[in-house]
Protein backbone atom coordinates (compact mmCIF):
# COMPACT_ATOMS: atom_id res chain seq x y z
CA UNK A 1 0.00 0.00 0.00
CA UNK A 2 1.42 2.93 -1.03
CA UNK A 3 2.49 5.27 2.00
CA UNK A 4 0.39 8.44 0.71
CA UNK A 5 -2.71 8.90 -1.47
CA UNK A 6 -0.65 11.86 -3.01
CA UNK A 7 2.88 13.21 -2.98
CA UNK A 8 2.97 16.53 -4.70
CA UNK A 9 6.71 17.76 -6.48
CA UNK A 10 6.93 21.76 -5.65
CA UNK A 11 6.02 24.19 -2.66
CA UNK A 12 5.27 27.03 -4.75
CA UNK A 13 2.13 28.74 -4.92
CA UNK A 14 0.36 26.06 -6.96
CA UNK A 15 1.78 23.26 -4.80
CA UNK A 16 0.58 24.90 -2.03
CA UNK A 17 -3.19 25.49 -3.34
CA UNK A 18 -3.34 22.25 -4.50
CA UNK A 19 -2.52 20.94 -1.33
CA UNK A 20 -5.09 23.11 0.50
CA UNK A 21 -7.75 22.17 -2.06
CA UNK A 22 -7.32 18.54 -1.36
CA UNK A 23 -7.28 19.30 2.03
CA UNK A 24 -10.93 20.82 1.86
CA UNK A 25 -12.14 18.10 -0.77
CA UNK A 26 -11.27 15.43 1.76
CA UNK A 27 -9.16 16.35 5.10
CA UNK A 28 -8.24 12.40 5.61
CA UNK A 29 -6.12 12.11 2.49
CA UNK A 30 -2.08 11.63 3.46
CA UNK A 31 -0.13 14.18 1.58
CA UNK A 32 3.45 14.95 1.42
CA UNK A 33 4.37 18.19 -0.03
CA UNK A 34 8.30 17.91 -1.09
CA UNK A 35 10.60 21.09 -2.04
CA UNK A 36 14.28 21.31 -3.15
CA UNK A 37 14.55 24.71 -1.64
CA UNK A 38 14.79 25.27 2.43
CA UNK A 39 11.20 27.36 2.38
CA UNK A 40 8.37 27.70 0.60
CA UNK A 41 7.58 29.93 -2.52
CA UNK A 42 11.34 30.78 -3.10
CA UNK A 43 11.48 31.29 -6.96
CA UNK A 44 8.64 32.39 -9.45
CA UNK A 45 5.89 32.82 -6.33
CA UNK A 46 8.29 34.85 -4.00
CA UNK A 47 10.51 36.99 -7.09
CA UNK A 48 7.07 38.52 -8.82
CA UNK A 49 5.53 42.47 -9.27
CA UNK A 50 3.12 41.46 -6.65
CA UNK A 51 -0.17 42.04 -9.02
CA UNK A 52 -3.24 40.60 -8.44
CA UNK A 53 -4.20 40.69 -12.27
CA UNK A 54 -8.40 41.32 -13.05
CA UNK A 55 -8.01 39.27 -16.69
CA UNK A 56 -8.42 41.97 -18.77
CA UNK A 57 -5.68 40.98 -21.08
CA UNK A 58 -6.55 37.00 -21.47
CA UNK A 59 -8.55 35.63 -24.86
CA UNK A 60 -12.31 35.20 -23.88
CA UNK A 61 -12.94 31.48 -23.02
CA UNK A 62 -8.99 30.20 -22.30
CA UNK A 63 -7.76 29.02 -19.16
CA UNK A 64 -6.13 31.94 -18.43
CA UNK A 65 -8.92 34.34 -18.33
CA UNK A 66 -11.72 31.95 -16.98
CA UNK A 67 -9.32 31.11 -13.97
CA UNK A 68 -7.75 34.50 -13.21
CA UNK A 69 -11.23 36.25 -12.43
CA UNK A 70 -12.09 33.44 -10.66
CA UNK A 71 -8.36 33.61 -9.00
CA UNK A 72 -8.21 37.31 -8.12
CA UNK A 73 -11.61 36.87 -5.97
CA UNK A 74 -10.32 33.93 -4.43
CA UNK A 75 -7.03 35.65 -3.71
CA UNK A 76 -8.68 38.67 -1.73
CA UNK A 77 -11.21 36.76 0.03
CA UNK A 78 -8.15 34.78 1.23
CA UNK A 79 -6.23 37.00 2.29
CA UNK A 80 -9.59 38.84 4.03
CA UNK A 81 -9.96 35.56 6.07
CA UNK A 82 -6.32 35.19 7.45
CA UNK A 83 -5.25 38.48 7.86
CA UNK A 84 -2.73 38.90 4.83
CA UNK A 85 -2.50 42.66 3.88
CA UNK A 86 -3.83 43.37 0.36
CA UNK A 87 -5.17 46.62 -1.69
CA UNK A 88 -7.73 47.05 -4.82
CA UNK A 89 -5.65 49.90 -6.08
CA UNK A 90 -6.85 49.42 -10.06
CA UNK A 91 -4.77 49.59 -12.80
CA UNK A 92 -4.28 52.16 -15.59
CA UNK A 93 -3.44 50.63 -18.80
CA UNK A 94 -1.80 54.17 -20.79
CA UNK A 95 -1.52 54.58 -24.25
CA UNK A 96 0.77 57.53 -25.03
CA UNK A 97 1.55 57.26 -29.08
CA UNK A 98 -1.50 57.33 -31.51
CA UNK A 99 -0.57 53.66 -32.71
CA UNK A 100 -1.27 52.05 -29.91
CA UNK A 101 -4.98 53.53 -29.86
CA UNK A 102 -6.53 50.39 -31.50
CA UNK A 103 -4.76 48.39 -28.87
CA UNK A 104 -6.08 49.85 -26.13
CA UNK A 105 -9.94 49.52 -27.36
CA UNK A 106 -9.30 46.20 -28.85
CA UNK A 107 -8.41 45.21 -24.69
CA UNK A 108 -11.10 47.44 -23.42
CA UNK A 109 -13.17 45.29 -25.81
CA UNK A 110 -11.55 42.01 -24.64
CA UNK A 111 -11.84 42.72 -20.84
CA UNK A 112 -15.74 43.44 -21.38
CA UNK A 113 -15.76 39.85 -23.26
CA UNK A 114 -14.53 38.48 -20.16
CA UNK A 115 -17.31 40.09 -18.07
CA UNK A 116 -14.59 42.48 -16.58
CA UNK A 117 -15.90 46.10 -15.91
CA UNK A 118 -13.44 48.36 -17.40
CA UNK A 119 -13.81 51.82 -18.78
CA UNK A 120 -11.55 53.79 -21.67
CA UNK A 121 -10.83 57.56 -20.05
CA UNK A 122 -9.34 60.26 -21.66
CA UNK A 123 -5.89 62.26 -21.06
CA UNK A 124 -7.47 65.09 -18.97
CA UNK A 125 -9.54 62.23 -16.79
CA UNK A 126 -6.14 60.45 -16.48
CA UNK A 127 -3.96 63.56 -15.43
CA UNK A 128 -6.67 63.92 -12.98
CA UNK A 129 -6.32 60.33 -11.49
CA UNK A 130 -2.73 60.33 -11.78
CA UNK A 131 -1.43 63.72 -11.83
CA UNK A 132 2.28 62.62 -12.88
CA UNK A 133 1.33 60.46 -15.36
CA UNK A 134 1.05 61.44 -19.39
CA UNK A 135 -1.20 59.97 -21.75
CA UNK A 136 -3.22 60.05 -24.86
CA UNK A 137 -5.76 57.80 -23.39
CA UNK A 138 -6.12 55.20 -20.89
CA UNK A 139 -8.11 51.11 -19.88
CA UNK A 140 -8.78 51.56 -15.97
CA UNK A 141 -8.96 48.13 -14.71
CA UNK A 142 -10.73 49.07 -10.82
CA UNK A 143 -10.51 45.23 -9.76
CA UNK A 144 -6.69 44.62 -9.92
CA UNK A 145 -4.74 44.62 -6.97
CA UNK A 146 -1.67 44.12 -5.25
CA UNK A 147 -0.80 41.53 -2.32
CA UNK A 148 2.64 39.92 -1.17
CA UNK A 149 2.16 36.17 -2.86
CA UNK A 150 5.04 35.06 -1.09
CA UNK A 151 3.16 36.17 2.50
CA UNK A 152 0.15 33.91 0.91
CA UNK A 153 2.76 31.34 0.32
CA UNK A 154 3.87 31.26 4.23
CA UNK A 155 0.38 31.40 5.51
CA UNK A 156 -0.52 28.31 3.30
CA UNK A 157 2.38 26.40 4.72
CA UNK A 158 1.59 27.09 7.85
CA UNK A 159 -2.43 26.45 7.73
CA UNK A 160 -1.47 23.22 5.92
CA UNK A 161 1.11 21.73 7.89
CA UNK A 162 -1.43 22.49 11.20
CA UNK A 163 -3.87 19.88 8.78
CA UNK A 164 -1.22 16.69 8.89
CA UNK A 165 0.08 17.74 5.67
CA UNK A 166 3.70 16.58 5.71
CA UNK A 167 6.67 18.93 4.42
CA UNK A 168 10.03 18.03 2.91
CA UNK A 169 12.21 20.71 2.22
CA UNK A 170 15.37 20.13 1.18
CA UNK A 171 14.18 17.46 -1.10
CA UNK A 172 15.54 17.17 -5.00
CA UNK A 173 13.51 14.93 -7.05
CA UNK A 174 15.76 12.18 -8.96
CA UNK A 175 12.97 10.30 -10.82
CA UNK A 176 9.69 9.36 -11.09
CA UNK A 177 8.57 5.25 -11.09
CA UNK A 178 5.45 4.67 -12.19
CA UNK A 179 3.81 1.61 -11.25
CA UNK A 180 0.80 -0.30 -12.10
CA UNK A 181 -0.46 0.39 -8.51
CA UNK A 182 1.35 3.45 -7.35
CA UNK A 183 4.19 5.92 -8.18
CA UNK A 184 7.34 5.94 -6.69
CA UNK A 185 8.84 9.83 -6.29
CA UNK A 186 12.54 9.20 -5.53
CA UNK A 187 14.62 12.23 -4.14
CA UNK A 188 17.98 12.90 -2.43
CA UNK A 189 16.93 12.79 1.12
CA UNK A 190 14.31 9.07 -0.31
CA UNK A 191 11.57 7.60 -2.22
CA UNK A 192 8.01 8.39 -1.18
CA UNK A 193 5.02 6.10 -2.78
CA UNK A 194 1.91 7.62 -3.33
CA UNK A 195 -1.54 6.88 -5.61
CA UNK A 196 -1.09 9.65 -7.31
CA UNK A 197 1.58 12.80 -7.91
CA UNK A 198 1.54 16.13 -9.09
CA UNK A 199 4.45 18.10 -10.28
CA UNK A 200 4.12 21.84 -9.93
CA UNK A 201 7.60 22.47 -11.20
CA UNK A 202 7.79 25.62 -12.04
CA UNK A 203 11.13 26.44 -13.69
CA UNK A 204 11.79 22.92 -13.91
CA UNK A 205 8.44 21.62 -14.99
CA UNK A 206 9.57 20.53 -18.11
CA UNK A 207 12.42 18.15 -16.48
CA UNK A 208 9.98 16.54 -13.95
CA UNK A 209 7.44 15.97 -16.67
CA UNK A 210 10.35 14.36 -18.99
CA UNK A 211 10.09 11.70 -15.87
CA UNK A 212 6.86 10.75 -17.14
CA UNK A 213 7.77 10.96 -20.79
CA UNK A 214 5.55 14.28 -21.12
CA UNK A 215 8.13 17.03 -22.42
CA UNK A 216 9.26 15.76 -26.30
CA UNK A 217 7.36 18.67 -27.90
CA UNK A 218 8.30 21.79 -25.07
CA UNK A 219 11.14 22.98 -23.03
CA UNK A 220 10.74 25.83 -20.48
CA UNK A 221 12.69 28.80 -21.62
CA UNK A 222 13.56 30.71 -18.66
CA UNK A 223 13.57 34.83 -18.68
CA UNK A 224 14.82 37.41 -16.39
CA UNK A 225 12.93 39.80 -15.39
CA UNK A 226 14.79 42.86 -14.16
CA UNK A 227 13.01 46.05 -11.68
CA UNK A 228 14.42 48.95 -9.96
CA UNK A 229 13.27 50.41 -6.97
CA UNK A 230 12.04 54.02 -7.29
CA UNK A 231 13.92 56.46 -4.69
CA UNK A 232 12.02 56.63 -1.41
CA UNK A 233 10.84 60.21 -2.19
CA UNK A 234 8.54 59.08 -5.00
CA UNK A 235 6.65 56.32 -2.64
CA UNK A 236 3.97 58.11 -3.41
CA UNK A 237 4.29 59.12 -7.32
CA UNK A 238 0.93 56.27 -8.77
CA UNK A 239 -2.32 56.15 -6.79
CA UNK A 240 -2.96 52.93 -9.16
CA UNK A 241 -1.06 50.30 -10.97
CA UNK A 242 0.40 52.01 -14.87
CA UNK A 243 0.94 49.76 -17.51
CA UNK A 244 1.68 50.20 -21.10
CA UNK A 245 0.07 49.55 -24.09
CA UNK A 246 1.24 45.90 -24.46
CA UNK A 247 2.57 44.12 -27.92
CA UNK A 248 -0.24 41.54 -28.63
CA UNK A 249 2.61 38.97 -30.23
CA UNK A 250 4.12 38.63 -26.96
CA UNK A 251 3.18 37.27 -23.70
CA UNK A 252 5.00 39.83 -21.40
CA UNK A 253 2.94 43.34 -20.72
CA UNK A 254 5.95 45.47 -20.80
CA UNK A 255 7.86 47.71 -17.93
CA UNK A 256 5.02 49.06 -15.60
CA UNK A 257 5.03 50.77 -12.41
CA UNK A 258 3.75 48.89 -9.32
CA UNK A 259 2.82 49.68 -6.12
CA UNK A 260 4.35 46.95 -3.59
CA UNK A 261 2.18 46.34 -0.06
CA UNK A 262 5.89 47.67 1.59
CA UNK A 263 4.65 51.03 0.77
CA UNK A 264 7.00 51.83 -2.23
CA UNK A 265 6.70 51.16 -5.88
CA UNK A 266 8.98 49.62 -8.25
CA UNK A 267 9.10 49.70 -12.25
CA UNK A 268 9.63 46.63 -14.37
CA UNK A 269 10.12 43.97 -15.48
CA UNK A 270 11.78 43.28 -18.67
CA UNK A 271 12.53 40.08 -20.31
CA UNK A 272 15.62 38.71 -21.06
CA UNK A 273 16.86 35.68 -22.29
CA UNK A 274 17.95 33.89 -18.82
CA UNK A 275 21.47 32.02 -18.36
CA UNK A 276 20.25 30.06 -16.03
CA UNK A 277 16.33 28.88 -14.58
CA UNK A 278 17.33 30.24 -11.12
CA UNK A 279 20.15 32.95 -12.20
CA UNK A 280 18.59 35.88 -10.20
CA UNK A 281 21.85 37.79 -11.29
CA UNK A 282 23.53 38.36 -14.76
CA UNK A 283 26.95 36.75 -13.03
CA UNK A 284 25.44 33.31 -11.96
CA UNK A 285 25.27 31.37 -15.43
CA UNK A 286 24.09 27.86 -15.44
CA UNK A 287 25.67 25.77 -17.98
CA UNK A 288 23.28 22.67 -17.74
CA UNK A 289 19.95 25.10 -18.37
CA UNK A 290 22.32 27.00 -21.17
CA UNK A 291 22.75 23.88 -23.14
CA UNK A 292 19.21 22.81 -22.33
CA UNK A 293 17.91 25.97 -23.90
CA UNK A 294 20.79 25.54 -26.83
CA UNK A 295 19.82 21.97 -27.60
CA UNK A 296 16.29 22.98 -28.12
CA UNK A 297 14.98 23.42 -31.71
CA UNK A 298 12.44 25.41 -30.79
CA UNK A 299 14.73 27.84 -28.92
CA UNK A 300 15.92 29.04 -31.96
CA UNK A 301 12.92 29.18 -33.98
CA UNK A 302 11.87 31.68 -31.30
CA UNK A 303 14.93 33.82 -31.23
CA UNK A 304 14.26 34.27 -35.22
CA UNK A 305 11.38 35.23 -34.32
CA UNK A 306 11.81 37.44 -31.79
CA UNK A 307 15.50 38.72 -32.97
CA UNK A 308 14.62 42.57 -32.86
CA UNK A 309 12.86 42.61 -29.69
CA UNK A 310 15.44 40.40 -27.80
CA UNK A 311 18.00 42.97 -29.31
CA UNK A 312 15.96 45.95 -27.55
CA UNK A 313 15.11 44.08 -24.52
CA UNK A 314 18.98 43.65 -24.28
CA UNK A 315 19.78 47.44 -24.54
CA UNK A 316 17.36 47.61 -21.41
CA UNK A 317 18.98 45.36 -19.52
CA UNK A 318 22.82 46.46 -19.98
CA UNK A 319 21.54 50.76 -20.21
CA UNK A 320 19.53 52.09 -17.35
CA UNK A 321 19.67 55.01 -19.75
CA UNK A 322 17.53 52.93 -21.79
CA UNK A 323 15.31 51.47 -19.49
CA UNK A 324 14.65 54.90 -18.10
CA UNK A 325 13.17 56.07 -21.30
CA UNK A 326 10.61 53.29 -21.88
CA UNK A 327 9.47 54.22 -18.04
CA UNK A 328 9.51 58.36 -19.12
CA UNK A 329 6.86 57.62 -21.95
CA UNK A 330 4.20 57.72 -19.63
CA UNK A 331 6.25 58.94 -16.28
CA UNK A 332 8.31 61.74 -17.50
CA UNK A 333 9.61 62.86 -13.91
CA UNK A 334 11.57 60.18 -13.49
CA UNK A 335 15.30 60.23 -13.24
CA UNK A 336 18.33 57.89 -13.89
CA UNK A 337 18.66 58.77 -9.87
CA UNK A 338 15.45 57.66 -9.16
CA UNK A 339 16.52 53.90 -10.39
CA UNK A 340 17.71 52.07 -7.38
CA UNK A 341 18.49 48.45 -7.13
CA UNK A 342 16.01 45.72 -6.47
CA UNK A 343 15.64 41.80 -6.86
CA UNK A 344 14.86 40.20 -10.46
CA UNK A 345 12.43 37.49 -10.87
CA UNK A 346 12.48 34.39 -13.43
CA UNK A 347 9.66 33.53 -15.74
CA UNK A 348 9.30 29.85 -16.76
CA UNK A 349 7.77 30.31 -20.41
CA UNK A 350 7.43 26.75 -22.04
CA UNK A 351 8.28 27.06 -26.05
CA UNK A 352 7.51 24.36 -28.56
CA UNK A 353 9.42 23.02 -31.28
CA UNK A 354 7.88 25.49 -33.58
CA UNK A 355 8.99 28.29 -31.29
CA UNK A 356 6.09 29.68 -30.32
CA UNK A 357 5.49 30.85 -26.70
CA UNK A 358 2.57 28.48 -25.21
CA UNK A 359 0.22 30.83 -24.28
CA UNK A 360 -2.42 29.65 -21.73
CA UNK A 361 -2.03 27.10 -18.69
CA UNK A 362 -0.82 23.27 -20.05
CA UNK A 363 -1.44 20.06 -18.02
CA UNK A 364 -0.18 16.77 -19.00
CA UNK A 365 -1.07 13.62 -17.19
CA UNK A 366 -0.45 9.98 -17.33
CA UNK A 367 -2.13 7.20 -15.13
CA UNK A 368 -1.01 7.86 -11.60
CA UNK A 369 0.97 11.53 -12.37
CA UNK A 370 -0.04 14.94 -13.06
CA UNK A 371 1.80 17.77 -14.55
CA UNK A 372 1.69 21.34 -14.64
CA UNK A 373 3.98 22.17 -17.50
CA UNK A 374 3.35 25.43 -17.93
CA UNK A 375 1.66 28.20 -15.69
CA UNK A 376 2.91 31.79 -16.48
CA UNK A 377 1.16 34.99 -15.28
CA UNK A 378 -1.46 35.23 -14.22
CA UNK A 379 -0.72 32.08 -12.48
CA UNK A 380 -0.43 33.50 -9.12
CA UNK A 381 -3.36 35.22 -9.40
CA UNK A 382 -4.99 32.09 -10.62
CA UNK A 383 -3.68 29.96 -7.82
CA UNK A 384 -6.62 28.51 -6.27
CA UNK A 385 -8.63 27.86 -9.02
CA UNK A 386 -5.92 26.17 -10.41
CA UNK A 387 -5.17 24.22 -7.12
CA UNK A 388 -9.11 23.30 -7.46
CA UNK A 389 -8.79 22.03 -11.42
CA UNK A 390 -5.56 19.87 -10.55
CA UNK A 391 -7.60 18.38 -7.15
CA UNK A 392 -10.45 17.62 -9.18
CA UNK A 393 -8.18 15.30 -11.52
CA UNK A 394 -6.45 13.66 -9.02
CA UNK A 395 -8.87 12.70 -6.88
CA UNK A 396 -10.08 10.62 -10.11
CA UNK A 397 -6.86 8.67 -9.88
CA UNK A 398 -6.55 8.14 -6.14
CA UNK A 399 -8.19 4.96 -4.22
CA UNK A 400 -9.73 6.90 -1.59
CA UNK A 401 -13.35 8.54 -1.65
CA UNK A 402 -13.80 11.80 -0.90
CA UNK A 403 -15.36 12.93 2.92
CA UNK A 404 -17.93 15.79 2.19
CA UNK A 405 -16.06 18.88 1.52
CA UNK A 406 -14.56 20.27 5.15
CA UNK A 407 -15.27 23.58 6.40
CA UNK A 408 -11.67 25.00 5.69
CA UNK A 409 -11.56 28.67 4.66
Amino acid sequence: MPQNDVVIVGGGILGLTTAWSLRNANPDLRITLLEKEKGPGLHQSGHNSGVIHAGIYYAPGSLKATLCKQGAARTKLFCEQHGIPFDTCGKLVVATEPHELPALENLGERSRANGLATTLIGGDELTEMEPNIVGLRALFSPASGIVSYARICATLRDLLAAQGVDFRFGAFVTNLDERPDEVVVETSVGDFSASSAVACAGLQADRIAAMSGLADDFRIIPFRGEYYRLAPHLDQVVRHLIYPVPEPSLPFLGVHLTRMIGGYVTVGPNAVFSLGRETYERSWPGAADIAASLAFPGFWRLARRFAKVGLQEMRGSLSRKVYLERCRRYCPMLTLADLQPYPSGLRAQAVGRDGRMIDDFLIRETARTLHVCNAPSPAATSAFPIGDTISARLLGKIDVKPAPRAAVS
